[in-house]
């Protein structure tokens, strides 16, 4: 399995047209039993939130993705893990699909003002992440949260474990599970950091970086552990998909 080489200088690869998707996973939402609200932001944008409710949850779980709107593979996938809903029978899960909506037109990883959300965390100047960080802040705390992204430059799959109290973590088992599927990023140091078979634990002190990607602000406000998932994008798109299914179902079982 070799990537296409299509990626030069930026993602160059498949499209999604947002309203379809987004359609496509409130009708699946919809045929699952899932709750569906529109979360209105102060710039006129309003992003769809999920919600699976059951009567006594044993977990609470957050899963979010379409933040970068040059990642389609995130909200791709988060369509068929709810057509396939397969969840834990008493996991409570609250699901974001795309909380840039405004970026996927463009195939553009900021939104239509020219920001990175994923580094907005910290300040809140955009309207969407004030909105998204309020309506956090009005919900339980989690005992797992997900992020679904894609790396346009990566060899492989790799993900991000942010596990400040040390907690008991699934890293191994989902790049074990994952590489069956899509090939594994092996390299020594991935996006700065140091890495081993495709596991990145960074030693990163929130309180001294300025820009906060969603998983700071989650470990800092919501959950204990949060992971974050990085297809490679310049792989065909049916295996990215399919290699984050793989992940989220391997997370969501392990809680």
């Amino acid at each position: 399995m070799q990537p296409l080489r299509r990626n030069l200088g930026s993602y160059c690869g498949e499209r999604i047209h947002t309203n379809e998707v987004l359609g496509a996973i409130s009708a699946a939402a919809f045929d699952a039993a899932w709750d569906e609200s529109s979360l209105p932001c102060d710039n006129g944008q309003k992003l769809m939130i999920l919600h699976r409710s059951v009567s006594k949850p044993s977990k609470r779980i957050y899963i979010s993705t379409g933040i970068h709107g040059d990642e389609p593979a995130g909200p791709m996938a988060v369509l068929q893990l709810l057509r396939e809903n397969a969840w834990p029978e008493s996991c409570e899960i609250w699901l974001c699909p795309c909380l840039n909506p405004t970026g996927f037109p463009r195939t553009t990883r900021e939104n239509s003002e020219g920001v990175d959300l994923n580094r907005d965390y910290r300040h809140r100047e955009t309207a969407e992440i004030r909105a998204h960080t309020d309506w956090l802040a009005s919900i339980p705390s989690f005992d797992l949260g997900i992020h679904l992204h894609e790396d346009w430059e990566s060899k492989g799959f790799y993900l991000f474990e942010l596990n400040p109290k040390s907690l008991t973590a699934a890293s191994q088992c989902v790049v074990d599970a994952v590489k069956k599927v899509c090939p594994i990023d092996e390299s020594s140091e991935i996006e700065d950091f140091p890495a081993n078979g495709g596991i990145i634990r960074p030693n990163v002190n929130p309180s001294k970086r300025s820009d906060w990607p969603e998983a700071f602000f989650m470990v800092q406000e919501k959950t204990n552990i949060s992971y974050t998932l990085e297809s490679p994008s310049d792989f065909p798109l049916p295996i990215r998909i399919l290699a984050l299914k793989v992940a989220v179902n391997h997370l969501v079982s392990s809680v």
